[in-house]
């Protein structure tokens, strides 16, 4: 009895002294750690990120204002559209935020202490993955690339691609992006570009046909017609060429119209068929000249 009780306060012992030795090791530990130095290390890379931070900050805004006053030059401008202009500032204000972006990323590892060159090397598999997961990436670069180059479309184009119709807002290398009529902006990758219907290359012809009596004086309602596009045509950027008066022309039924064209820019129909057809009606019926009922037939044809 004597002996089982000595052991049982023996261990009763051991296991008292167990949490102690546990929490002076950790105690031990915790006062061997140079917190000084670390607290160093910590300041000195918190305040190369800092500085490295504002340096990109500061290089984004020189080179965007830089970007910026290059494509407004009168120079370039004269030698390139508007809409060509816009297109290229927004592509190379988005390949200079990449470069500067991989390089602060870059930067902010090797502050860190993370060898990205080892990691770069060491990631041949896993390149391989990625590489044939970016396969679509190249494609919308690619594709993107000869879009920008063989001047396909351009900002501020009213275009049909695939099944989304509106205004390019930007063309970039991995998506296009386009607002319809709606106000909805599509955003297509450059790699399900197809087809591409540009409607603001050529300019588009303002079509009138106005109706008119067979017993009417014809000479005297085509100089009216010309007085008032000669007083018109000066007021409105959007017409391309003169006005033409084409002449009279059958539009069946026995109805005779005088069909008047106008060449503008894609889009301005309507405003100018509505303008000059207006001011022309003022003007024949300060004349005197009576025309049929329902005198108009508003169309429009590609030049």
């Amino acid at each position: 009895m004597l002996f089982l009780t000595t052991q049982t306060e023996s261990s009763d012992i051991l296991l008292q002294e167990d949490p102690v030795k546990q929490l002076n090791l950790l105690a031990s530990y915790w006062q061997s750690i140079d917190w000084s130095s670390i607290l160093s290390l910590v300041i000195n890379k918190g305040i190369l990120i800092i500085v490295t931070t504002v340096l990109i900050l500061l290089v984004k805004k020189i080179g965007n204002h830089l970007i910026k006053q290059s494509f407004q030059s009168k120079k370039f401008t004269e030698n390139h559209g508007q809409n060509r202009i816009e297109t290229l500032y927004s592509l190379t204000k988005n390949i200079f935020s990449y470069i500067l972006l991989f390089i602060y990323l870059y930067t902010i590892l090797t502050i860190i202490g993370i060898p990205v060159g080892s990691l770069i090397a060491g990631a041949g598999i896993a390149g391989v993955a990625i590489g044939l997961g970016a396969q679509g990436f190249i494609n919308d670069f690619i594709t993107g690339f000869f879009i920008i180059f063989e001047k396909q479309i351009e900002v501020g184009d009213y275009v049909i691609i695939n099944e989304a119709e509106g205004t390019v807002l930007s063309v970039g290398l991995r998506t296009t992006k386009i607002k319809s009529i709606d106000g909805v902006v599509h955003f297509i990758p450059n790699r399900s570009i197809l087809v591409v219907s540009n409607l603001s290359k050529a300019n588009r012809l303002a079509v009138i046909q106005l109706r008119v009596n067979p017993n009417s004086d014809l000479e005297q309602i085509k100089q009216i017609i010309t007085a008032v596009n000669q007083l018109l045509t000066p007021l409105f950027s959007e017409i391309q060429g003169e006005p033409n008066i084409v002449g009279i022309i059958d539009i069946g039924n026995g109805n005779l119209a005088l069909k008047i064209v106008i060449p503008t820019l894609n889009g301005e129909q309507v405003k100018i068929q509505t303008k000059f057809l207006e001011e022309y009606l003022i003007a024949l019926n300060e004349a005197g000249i009576e025309l049929p009922t329902s005198p108009v037939n508003l169309g429009e044809i590609k030049k």
